[in-house]
């Protein structure tokens, strides 16, 4: 076996099935922790929630709204780091 082989039937599956969980929880935080709206300089999902309390005086549903659009987000993220990690358990297992 080579050394290309090995890398690629050995060494990366395991080291995938290592870092994936990881990686994962990482990039959850990271959509938690800044919005995706942000990155193409939209105004941030929480801080638009403040600017629309700040005029209609009801800032609990919208906050309540804006808490619920980060667990989707989060859920959503989560149920594919979890296939990912099933897919690579799976891949190396074999």
């Amino acid at each position: 076996m080579t050394k290309w082989q090995a890398m690629r039937r050995i060494i990366l599956p395991q080291a995938a099935r290592v870092s994936v969980p990881p990686l994962g929880n990482s990039f959850i935080s990271l959509v938690k922790d800044t919005s995706l709206a942000a990155t193409i300089t939209v105004t941030e999902l929480f801080q638009k929630g403040q600017q629309i309390a700040a005029v209609t005086y009801e800032p609990l549903w919208l906050y309540i709204e804006v808490a619920a659009v980060y667990l989707i987000f989060s859920t959503v993220l989560s149920y594919f780091q979890d296939r990912l990690e099933a897919r690579f358990e799976r891949t190396v297992a074999k």
